[in-house]
């Protein structure tokens, strides 16, 4: 019996772009118990063969799929990142303006210091955890239909180059 090699073959194949999406754990559902919303579609194939790479590209990005994976991203991000920097920066200022305050006790010898400060290291891991699932369940599918898109659309055309 011959191995078949192509998109029937049952084999995962490197320049699918799915390959790697059984590992991403994708299937979870979201936080509500359903399934993370769909990306509108990226734009379709040029009809002029004439078309540059980097024409192609401004038209993914000014697609609404691409205008929705960057909302999505900066939803997420912007207030992320606030809310992280006030902390560290209250942290911060607590510590030098107050140090009664950071030196008293909790438990035996934790102060207030070293309970904030894991809470540091605790809150870098929980966003971190939280930005990486919120990419898989709200992006990563969408890039990755982007990026195939882009491929396709670029393959054969003028400056695409391979």
């Amino acid at each position: 019996m011959e191995k078949q090699d192509g998109p029937d073959s049952g084999e995962a194949r490197i320049d699918d772009p799915w390959y790697d999406a059984l590992a991403s754990g994708w299937g979870e559902l979201d936080g509500t118990g359903a399934p993370a919303p769909v990306v509108p579609p990226a734009r379709g194939r040029p009809e002029d063969r004439g078309v540059r790479a980097a024409d192609i590209y401004l038209e993914v990005q000014r697609s609404a799929a691409f205008q929705e994976v960057r909302g999505r991203y900066r939803r997420f991000v912007v207030p992320s990142v606030a809310v992280f920097l006030t902390w560290y920066v209250g942290y911060v200022v607590v510590a030098t303006t107050a140090p009664q305050f950071m030196a008293r006790p909790v438990a035996g010898a934790v102060n207030v210091a070293m309970v904030a400060g894991l809470g540091q290291f605790l809150t870098t891991f929980l966003f971190t955890w939280a930005y990486a699932r919120h990419a898989r369940l709200r992006r990563d599918r969408a890039a990755l239909d982007l990026r195939w898109d882009t491929q396709e659309l670029t393959r054969g055309v003028a400056g695409g180059g391979r």
